[in-house]
This record gives structure tokens, sequence and C-alpha cells, in this order.
């Protein structure tokens, strides 16, 4: 059963470990609305698909990219994505098409809509750049910052439209 509708918004970004790139978008969003000063307003975490990571905290270089910007992911440790999560969140958030297809299969479906890739925010729909597999830090930092800020714009205006609907 999907929870009554507030002025909370619920997002859980998602990707295959839940040390680089999901906890990356996590923490970059929880700076933009404080930034904004709309931490009030919103409810973030991330999640991995995979057990692989359980437990673990973010990936050194990850946590390194996040401090030069003067972010702080301290505490956070790698949790899996549940079914339960799909109620419990308005909008989950994966990094690749990879993460959507397993977010997909973890949550039997996405019946309401939930389920976006992050960069389908911004002018380019791509995969957020994973670094893992390449170590470039700063790309995914650059990937993560701007699907971010676009997903913020589109959470701003969308519930700009309701208010001014209703």
């Amino acid at each position: 059963m999907t929870k009554p509708r507030t002025n909370m918004h619920r997002i859980l970004f998602v990707c295959h470990g839940n040390i680089c790139r999901s906890p990356m978008a996590e923490f970059v969003m929880k700076h933009l609305v404080e930034r904004a000063g709309l931490s009030e307003q919103f409810h973030i975490a991330s999640a991995a698909t995979s057990t692989e990571e359980l437990g673990n905290e973010v990936y050194p270089p990850a946590r390194r990219k996040l401090s030069e910007h003067g972010i702080s992911c301290k505490g956070k440790t790698a949790r899996q994505m549940t079914r339960r999560d799909y109620d419990e969140y308005d909008l989950l958030i994966g990094m690749d098409d990879w993460n959507i297809r397993n977010m997909e299969r973890i949550a039997g479906g996405d019946p309401e809509g939930k389920i976006h890739k992050l960069m389908s925010f911004t002018d380019r729909p791509a995969d957020v750049a994973d670094p893992w597999y390449t170590g470039d830090f700063e790309r995914t930092w650059q990937d993560v910052l701007a699907g971010c800020t676009a997903l913020l714009a589109y959470i701003n205006n969308r519930y700009a439209r309701a208010k001014s609907d209703a």
C-alpha cells in the first residue's frame, strides 16, 4: 500500500553496490536541498540492487570526491533495496539501465511510474558514468551533480504546478 501524499519528497537513489554512485547522488542531493533551504521537505537515501557490498562504507575515492566539494557522507553504509522501498519512496532513481531492470525486478514492476534513471532528468539521458570500472570519479561527479540539479528543478516545478492547480 502506498503512503498518503504529503509535502515530503522521498527519494531513493540506487546503484549496483551502494558504495559509489548512489551514495554520491544521495549526499549531493542532500547538499543541494540544504543549500536551497528545503531539507525539511525531503527524505533522501540510497541503496544497492546487489548484496555484494552490504554494510561497507562509501568507497574511499567517492568519499574523497564528495569531500573535495565540502560534502560529508560519514556514517553511510551500503544496504540493499527492498520491495517495501517501492511503497516508502516517491521516486526511486537508478544510475543506469542495468540498475533500472534490477530495481523493477526487486519492486515487482513499476506500476506507479516511480522508477527513473537519474540522467533522464537532464538533456543527456545516458547512464551515470560508473567509476568502479573507469576510476574517473570526476566524470561521475559531473553526471551526479547535473542529474541531481535537474531532478531538484523537476521536483520544484512539479510541486509548484500542483500548488497552482489546487
